[in-house]
């Protein structure tokens, strides 16, 4: 758990620095890697659902969206049929911005990745998956639903 702890705060300081270099609130940058990282997944995210994920109240997340629209770094379409369904996409820049920054650190993480057979980093992968179910019932049964970070 303490390694778990420790990656947390590396991958908090990651973060920071991200928005630093970017010119962002974290809280902003955050929101941008949310939703780059959403549409990857083939399901983009609606304002709700960002809300939800980096726990701003609605207002909040509107002003953060307002913000990172005008800079261009992300775009709220209608594609859906019901017309007042906005979808989130970042910018066109977003993706190359975000390449440039986290490359070297994938490329390392790669490398460290292929020195350990598949069948273990699949254990790795479900035993995480085990503790993020794990909290999440916790928080959900003390009535705080955290933010979701899949």
């Amino acid at each position: 758990m303490e390694g778990l702890r420790v990656y947390g705060g590396h991958y908090a300081e990651l973060s920071r620095r991200f928005a630093s270099w970017l010119g962002l609130y974290a809280t902003d940058a955050t929101a941008v890697l949310e939703i780059a990282a959403a549409e990857e997944r083939g399901a983009p995210l609606s304002p709700a659902r960002l809300s939800e994920r980096i726990a701003l109240s609605t207002g909040a997340t509107t002003a953060l969206l307002n913000r990172l629209e005008a800079a261009g770094h992300i775009t709220r379409t209608r594609e859906h049929s019901d017309r007042r369904v906005v979808t989130l996409r970042s910018g066109a820049h977003i993706q190359e911005r975000a390449d440039e920054f986290f490359g070297p650190l994938a490329h390392r993480l790669d490398a460290t990745m292929a020195r350990h057979p598949p069948g273990l980093l699949e254990q790795f992968e479900s035993f995480v998956s085990d503790l993020n179910a794990t909290m999440d019932t916790h928080f959900t049964e003390q009535g705080t639903a955290p933010a979701r970070h899949r």
